[in-house]
């Protein structure tokens, strides 16, 4: 009798829910700046009669409290952020600001997030326990929104016995949703290299010391620290994708800079890889004649899904899409800020399902030309309302 009520108010709201996201998707706003997302949202909760609290400047925490005693708490977020991308969409409700886009969902799942405020608030005389609205900043960019919530008490007064957030996943066919129990996202990690050397003309390379060629040295060696040194069974990334070395044809600079990512899965080898290659990269250019300075700004952790929380997640959905739309995820080497929730209390972190080939919602997120589509808004702010109060032992 549940499922079906919530069925039903999930289609009472869908088209409203489905407005919410072109408001918002027309109107992005950059991490740490989500100032009239933040207002919209306060606007949705309180017409609804939701209270609500502010942290992280632009977050908002929604309570929604069922009438029946119980004493369970569960956590709901959605993150509020876009990415500084010109969007090349031709759509009525694409980006209205230059070099600013929702190119990763992240309006989706607020209003999504709103659908199931929606639905849960209808029910709360029929349900015990109570339900977190977290609209959370910044996941885009370090240290993460979520981290500044936690340590502002988002996960307490009242303290949740586990969290759940979804995330838009265009390999994944519309209608249909994802889960894995375990460790499921990396660690992430961002690398600033400066190699100095001493520049001068090309055409005399024995009174220079070149920063290029050390830097070419350094990125190939430092590859041997993921092949050589990392147990094989488990993943790694490293990758560079910046290098600036202002020099010309005939112009060796007199430093050239280096940007990348490490990634893993582990926080023991994550620490020691980071001791490894600065080690590395400041001895091979210290050997060559020049100096290096390896910088590493530590990102979030690695993202682990509570065994039982995602697998009654799971079961759940299936009851309520039925098993042939749940599927199984592997590993995905990306990384999110959800992951300091993963590390705090029992979380679950699943795929909703956004591809359609007729629709041209196939293209990945943090591209100019992604899309969603929007039939997904059918399933998912139902589904995360059922979840929810399945958890709760509804």
């Amino acid at each position: 009798m549940m499922k079906e009520k919530v069925q039903q108010l999930a289609h009472t709201i869908f088209e409203e829910v489905v407005a919410y996201r072109h408001h918002l998707h027309a109107n992005p706003e950059l991490s740490f700046q989500e100032f009239e997302t933040s207002q919209f949202v306060k606007e949705k909760l309180t017409a609804w009669g939701i209270p609500f609290t502010e942290m992280a400047k632009t977050g908002v925490v929604g309570l929604i409290k069922g009438t029946k005693p119980s004493d369970q708490v569960i956590a709901l977020r959605a993150d509020m952020d876009a990415l500084p991308i010109h969007e090349t969409n031709d759509k009525p409700y694409k980006s209205k600001v230059d070099g600013v886009m929702h190119a990763c969902g992240h309006d989706v799942h607020t209003s999504s997030l709103l659908g199931t405020a929606y639905i849960l608030n209808q029910l709360k005389e029929e349900f015990g326990g109570t339900v977190k609205l977290i609209f959370q900043p910044a996941e885009e960019l370090l240290p993460g929104g979520a981290s500044i919530m936690i340590k502002e008490g988002v996960l307490e007064n009242p303290k949740p016995q586990g969290i759940m957030g979804q995330h838009v996943m265009p390999f994944i066919e519309t209608g249909k949703v994802g889960f894995r129990s375990g460790i499921y996202m990396a660690s992430t990690d961002e690398l600033y290299v400066t190699v100095t050397g001493k520049g001068g003309h090309g055409a005399q390379p024995h009174l220079n010391i070149d920063p290029v060629l050390i830097t070419s040295h350094l990125i190939v060696a430092l590859q041997q620290i993921v092949s050589r040194r990392s147990d094989p069974r488990l993943p790694s990334v490293l990758s560079f994708g910046k290098i600036t070395a202002n020099g010309a044809t005939n112009i060796i600079p007199n430093e050239v800079k280096l940007e990348g990512t490490f990634r893993t899965l582990n926080e023991e080898w994550r620490k020691e890889a980071h001791q490894i290659m600065k080690k590395m990269a400041e001895g091979i250019a210290e050997s060559m004649g020049a100096h290096c300075d390896f910088d590493i700004h530590k990102g979030y952790p690695f993202l682990i899904n509570e065994e039982k929380l995602t697998n009654n997640a799971k079961v759940f959905a299936q009851d309520y899409l039925g098993k042939d739309n749940v599927v199984d995820l592997d590993i995905w080497m990306a990384a999110e800020d959800f992951a300091f929730y993963s590390q705090e209390t029992n979380a679950c972190f699943y795929r909703l399902g956004t591809g359609n080939a007729q629709k041209n919602t196939l293209n990945s997120v943090h591209t100019p030309n992604f899309d969603i589509d929007e039939d997904a808004f059918k399933i998912s702010t139902g589904l995360m309302a059922y979840m929810a109060l399945k958890q709760m032992g509804n």
